[in-house]
């Protein structure tokens, strides 16, 4: 078999990695691709642009590819599987229909609405001075959403009036996200920890990835501005067994059915980004239509099952017939990224220390990053995930830290406290010493 993945981040070269580990897959591309990706085992890399959906279908023609991975949301919105789907290519991923529930959160927070689904509060404006006056009816905290994709950074949340309708005037009026601004969502500001479900679907199956937790905020304590995602860890102690069925119950299992009512078919990853509340309820705070990314790293860390066979099964209809197996150790990834991330950052600095950090329990994932002269690069602003198993959050924390302070390059920057909530848990609970 040969594979072909789609984008060139870290979750790629996770999914990369992966699937090239199958003993049924003899070759992956990636377009676009990194430097780690190049330095794998049975991969290579093709210069085609992950939005360039004629090219990577003539590509998969030419390759003869039996199995496409879809890695962004980009393509998936714009079409890529209905695309491939025409050419008689297995492509893993929603189609454009379906793919509706992260391309527009207007889409999702009316889905959610029609189909009982656990949500905030919301107004969606098109218009500025209707959504200032809302802004100020509801009173800070509230939270500012670009309808459409932003690469992750179309979400402001506004602890005070300023806030709010700075994010307003910028996304209404001064277009910083160009169509993605057409429309804003105005949501209730909600209060909790933050859990990622990801599941594989393939239409009315479902099979559950294992739990995980992301790091949205840039700096440590969860403060700074939002970016793509800073570390993550698998899995989250947040979701307890009682939670998670209540998850399905209330969440996984009411979105499938509701986009079977609503006529919509869907075969691929389905993420619920999700806040727990003090009382344990699940609301979901948005619908990411891939997998996620960093928590792509440390779940397919953990990940024992062949994911060529997952991925072949969803496409066959055919989840059912699958149990996952998975390592019992935790994992987490840490996310280092170049010096200003996610404003401003320089690219093209020479990463040294690499080669130390490929050593079971740690895996590096490479995410901006390519070959110029022989040597590897800084080319985008989320740079690495130093990725390690450990006994416990703890002792993976522990682990993935080490090799973090053996990676340098001008201006790295990473949070220190990558899975504090999991650490403080298993202290508070005794599982290791303070």
């Amino acid at each position: 078999m040969k594979a072909l993945v789609v984008g060139g981040g870290g979750r790629e070269h996770a999914l990369a990695w992966k699937l090239a580990a199958s003993r049924a897959v003899e070759k992956v591309y990636v377009a676009p691709g990194n430097a780690g990706t190049a330095r794998e085992q049975k991969v290579e890399n093709t210069p085609i642009a992950s939005a360039d959906i004629d090219s990577l279908a003539r590509f998969a023609e030419n390759q003869n590819i039996d199995l496409t991975v879809v890695g962004p949301e980009t393509p998936l919105v714009n079409g890529i599987t209905d695309r491939f789907r025409l050419l008689n290519r297995s492509c893993l991923g929603p189609t454009q229909n379906a793919a509706k529930l992260e391309g527009s959160k207007a889409f999702a927070k009316r889905f959610m609405e029609r189909h009982q689904i656990p949500n905030a509060r919301y107004q969606i404006f098109d218009n500025t001075g209707k959504a200032l006056s809302h802004a100020r009816k509801m009173g800070p905290p509230l939270v500012v959403k670009a309808d459409g994709l932003a690469a992750g950074k179309g979400v402001v949340v506004a602890h005070t009036l300023a806030q709010a309708e700075l994010a307003i005037r910028q996304l209404l009026d001064e277009r910083r996200f160009g169509a993605a601004g057409d429309r804003v969502i105005l949501e209730d500001f909600l209060t909790g920890e933050e859990a990622s479900f990801i599941c594989l679907v393939s239409n009315d199956q479902v099979l559950p990835l294992a739990t995980s937790q992301d790091h949205k905020a840039r700096d440590a304590g969860d403060a700074g501005p939002n970016t793509g995602g800073m570390g993550a860890y698998s899995p989250a102690p947040v979701i307890t067994p009682a939670l998670y069925e209540r998850i399905m119950q209330q969440v996984i299992e009411p979105t499938v059915r509701g986009l079977d009512r609503d006529g919509i078919s869907y075969t691929g990853f389905l993420y619920a980004g999700l806040m727990i509340d003090r009382q344990g309820s699940p609301r979901v705070l948005e619908y990411n239509c891939r997998l996620g990314d960093p928590e792509t790293q440390p779940i397919f860390l953990r990940l024992q099952s062949d994911l060529a066979e997952l991925c072949g099964a969803a496409l066959a209809g055919e989840l059912h017939r699958i149990k996952t197996q998975w390592d019992s150790r935790a994992a987490l990834g840490v996310v280092m990224a170049a010096g200003g991330y996610p404003s401003d950052y320089a690219t093209g600095d020479i990463i040294n220390g690499l080669m130390d950090t490929d050593d079971s329990p740690v895996k590096v994932f490479h995410a901006g990053t390519a070959i110029e002269g022989g040597r590897v690069v800084t080319s985008g602003g989320r740079v690495l995930c130093v990725t390690a198993l450990g006994d416990n959050v703890t002792a993976a924390q522990s682990t993935a830290y080490q090799s973090v302070h053996n990676l340098h390059w001008n201006q790295a920057y990473f949070r220190p406290d990558i899975g504090h909530r999991a650490v403080a848990r298993e202290q508070a609970n005794g599982a290791v010493s303070l």
